[in-house]
């Protein structure tokens, strides 16, 4: 039989591909693609219709360096409105500059689709590999960087069964450990705040933890109060008001990050509600904002620097050839400070 002229050809998809895949000339693509208004909506239509069913991304930056190095990687966080993925990606950023590697950032805003817009922007401006964060993204960004052949890394996020490489800690066993030695304190009636789950990985795994921890304490896990909002000081504080206003109040409140245990922190200032005398407050990450608050936050310490490093590192051996690790899994402890103490009258350290 004749070959399909509409089958992409081995490899990454090409412009060809596309052409085919529309019936339309490679011109009629190129026009398609950069001054979509010189041609006509139907023909647009299906332009863009055959990119997304191929996956394909044009790469300017390679076609630009006649198919030599770029020398670009990407990365695509979920937000750049506060300072969680700050340090990492400093230290991701200062490891592949060491190579002379240049990296471009984008924001997700938490939401797949942009994610999946972001990855596709990236490639199309040469990024050699991207970093990604957690696990929790749509399969049509997983299938575009399969069929762009981009080594992609995950971080933030651990997980032995994880079907591609990642660099992180277990969310689910750090924030366990931090829930037990607060019910080792005496504390029974916890309160959580978490970032919006769905689509979060990293939210997922912390909430488990608490319950896990319960559990295990014999406490009843169902009895785990919640307020889920999406991460901010401000709603931090609005979530910790909410929770205050049940009867009996919880004497812990556990935060999925330490940006929702500023607002917490913050709201119980302004409330008149005493830290840790009345009720305790733990975040997640330990970002420099923690050391300096009113009580300093207890938390878990996330190894920034060094996930960045080492993430840059198995990135750059991708790149060179060399088959990723499984995954490297990193430890996680807890940054002890004051926002944590036994409940009032309640039982020593140890107990239960």
């Amino acid at each position: 039989m004749p070959p399909d002229p509409s089958a992409p050809s081995p490899g990454a998809p090409t412009l060809r591909d596309v052409a085919a895949r529309a019936g339309v000339s490679t011109a009629t693509v190129s026009r398609a693609l950069n001054t979509p208004g010189q041609v006509s909506e139907a023909t647009r239509d299906r332009v863009m219709q055959a990119v997304a069913d191929l996956g394909y991304a044009p790469n300017f930056g390679a076609r630009a360096l006649a198919a030599k190095r770029t020398n670009t990687f990407g990365a695509v966080i979920p937000t750049m409105d506060n300072a969680i993925f700050a340090r990492g990606l400093q230290a991701f950023q200062d490891r592949l500059r060491e190579d002379g590697v240049t990296l471009l950032v984008a924001s997700s805003s938490y939401k797949p689709e942009q994610e999946e817009e972001q990855i596709r922007a990236l490639i199309a401006r040469g990024a050699e590999a991207l970093l990604l964060i957690g696990h929790d993204r749509t399969p049509a960004a997983y299938a575009l960087l399969d069929r762009q052949r981009i080594p992609s890394l995950v971080a933030w996020a651990w997980d032995e069964a994880a079907p591609r490489p990642c660099v992180g800690f277990d969310n689910r066993d750090a924030m366990r450990a931090l829930a037990a030695e607060v019910i080792a304190l005496g504390h029974r009636r916890l309160a959580y705040i978490t970032a919006d789950r769905q689509g979060n990985d990293r939210a997922r795994a912390r909430f488990e933890g608490v319950r896990d921890a319960m559990a295990a304490a014999g406490l009843d896990a169902n009895a785990l109060r919640i307020e889920e909002t999406p991460y901010s000081i401000a709603n931090g504080a609005a979530a910790f008001a909410r929770l205050m206003q049940a009867r009996p109040r919880p004497t812990a409140v556990l935060c999925g990050n330490d940006v929702l245990a500023a607002g917490a922190l913050t709201q119980a200032r302004a409330d008149g509600i005493a830290v840790p005398g009345e009720v305790s407050i733990t975040g997640f990450d330990d970002i420099e904002l923690a050391a300096i608050l009113t009580p300093a936050l207890t938390t878990v310490h996330v190894p920034h620097r060094e996930m960045g490093r080492r993430a840059a590192q198995v990135l750059l051996d991708m790149r060179a050839g060399t088959a990723p690790p499984p995954g490297l899994r990193l430890d996680a402890g807890i940054a002890w400070r004051c926002s944590l103490a036994p409940p009032p009258g309640g039982a020593a350290r140890g107990a239960g």
